[in-house]
């Protein structure tokens, strides 16, 4: 069956790295495009970032562009999100999820996507 596992989140100092993984199992992850969204207590999920099937194409929420860097190995059924230059503002649950195809104008919309992951937590905090 579908199934997204993510993983690397941790408790990191402000200005710290991460990186994240979301291992994909049950289907061919290069038919699909794959999202980060990220959620804290009472707010809404959030969009984080998007990459297309084969990599050539991605895009990234304004509050993290510049700092994040997502990435993807069809070989390994894994997508990665670097995340650099943390902020405490950064500290969510972050999933992953599945989507045919992500473009500019609704790559954002969790509404889009069909499978997710349990998520993983990042900790930003001195």
């Amino acid at each position: 069956q579908v199934r997204l596992v993510e993983s690397g989140g941790g408790l990191v100092q402000p200005g710290g790295s991460l990186r994240l993984s979301c291992v994909a199992s049950g289907f061919t992850l290069d038919d699909y495009a794959i999202g980060w969204f990220r959620q804290a207590p009472g707010t809404e999920r959030e969009g984080v970032s998007c990459i297309s099937r084969s990599g050539p194409f991605t895009y990234y929420a304004d509050s993290v562009k510049g700092r994040f860097t997502i990435s993807r190995d069809n070989g390994k059924n894994t997508v990665y999100l670097q995340l650099n230059s943390l902020k405490p503002e950064d500290t969510a649950t972050y999933y992953c999820a599945t989507k045919i195809s992500c473009g500019s104008t609704n790559w954002y919309s969790a509404r889009q996507y069909n499978y997710w992951g349990q998520g993983t937590q990042v900790t930003v905090s001195s």
